[in-house]
């Protein structure tokens, strides 16, 4: 073990996720404290703009969070009982509890089992008469394959929504993701890539799909106590957009930390039997939400027993996920079967890394030590 890294074996803590936020931050929510525009404003309107610019794309709607982005999109696209929705099981519950909330039913694809992303084969099966979108997942960072779902979806005249919680300017062939779909969404919960506190936003290119999801995102409101179709209070506050605006303008910073990051860890684990390192695909730039590695038969440990050594150690890791979708007992109670066997194998397997802008490398050294001394 080297010097450097004796010195960092002494107390550490390395946590799987660490939120950014300094005196820019606070002093914008003081600003937008002491204007006493506190809800939806001009502050809000600045951010949906600029993040749109950010990510390519024409509209931003900015609302409460990540999940009622994922609502806001299906609703605005008139998803009712009897529709079918393609998505994932091996992604956090919101994707597809957005399809429930329409009365809709989620239909799951399994995996491709290098990205663990959405595989388009598998999509393709899954049509029927009532398919009605598909929801691609850009899972931890890394962007489903675009080009083949949205062929799909052309084809089968049927949406295409980009789940981009973890993506934040994530590219597929040199083109930020959020753009490619009919709806893309995002998520600006703490541990994201960026942060608005809590929040989420609502992206298109397609100018009657913005109107109507504004209509929705404020009580159906065509003009002030003028309700022409029922709607909902998802706006998003002045102080989350003012949070937002700073974290933007350090997102791309942020990004290229992560990046790095993972490259070390990528490195530093690629001759460690049975340990898979995250795989890349050249179309994409991937932004590395998560860092995940695959723990497989040959290792010396079993996942959570490796989970356990590591916290010994002070690394914090995470799983994510350890249950598929379609396994969560309250998707086994509406009768969904237990299948897409690439994404159970993966939930069984995977483990989060350190990756976030605030380990250093000399966490990195730390972390593969760990590893190597195991």
């Amino acid at each position: 073990m080297s010097q450097k890294t004796e010195k960092a074996n002494i107390s550490r803590n390395i946590p799987i996720a660490k939120p950014l936020v300094g005196e820019e931050e606070i002093q914008a929510v003081t600003d937008v404290l002491k204007s006493g525009m506190l809800a939806h404003g001009a502050e809000v309107e600045k951010f949906e703009k600029e993040f749109a610019n950010y990510q390519q794309t024409k509209y931003g709607i900015g609302v409460t969070s990540g999940t009622v982005a994922l609502d806001l999109a299906l609703k605005a696209l008139k998803l009712s009982h009897g529709d079918e929705v393609i998505t994932t099981p091996f992604t956090f519950i919101a994707s597809s509890n957005a399809i429930l909330y329409q009365g809709s039913k989620a239909v799951f694809a399994d995996i491709d089992e290098k990205t663990y992303n959405i595989d388009p084969e598998q999509v393709m099966e899954k049509i029927t008469p009532n398919t009605k979108a598909i929801i691609a997942v850009h899972l931890f960072g890394q962007p489903a394959n675009v080009k083949a779902l949205k062929e799909i979806a052309e084809d089968h005249n049927i949406y295409l929504i980009e789940d981009a919680a973890q993506a934040h300017g994530a590219e597929y062939n040199n083109k930020r993701v959020g753009g490619f779909g009919d709806f893309s969404t995002f998520s600006f919960y703490p541990t994201k890539n960026m942060t608005t506190g809590e929040g989420g936003i609502v992206l298109t290119n397609d100018d009657e799909l913005c109107n109507r999801a504004k209509l929705i995102r404020n009580h159906g409101q065509s003009e002030k106590y003028l309700h022409t179709e029922l709607g909902y209070n998802f706006r998003m506050t002045s102080i989350s957009a003012a949070i937002g605006r700073v974290q933007l303008k350090n997102l791309g910073d942020w990004t290229e930390k992560r990046i790095k990051n993972a490259k070390l860890l990528n490195d530093g684990l690629k001759d460690v039997d049975g340990i898979i390192t995250p795989f890349k695909d050249k179309h994409v730039k991937h932004v590395y939400h998560q860092y995940c590695i695959r723990v497989e038969d040959e290792f010396k440990l079993k996942r959570d027993e490796l989970q356990e050594y590591l916290a010994e150690k002070g690394i914090g890791t995470g799983i994510h996920y350890p249950i598929p979708v379609n396994y969560q007992p309250i998707y086994e109670k509406l009768g969904y079967a237990k299948d897409c066997d690439k994404s159970k194998y993966a939930s069984e397997r995977i483990l989060s890394l350190p990756v976030h802008p605030s380990v250093t490398e000399v966490d990195i050294e730390y972390i593969l030590d760990v590893f190597k001394n195991i």
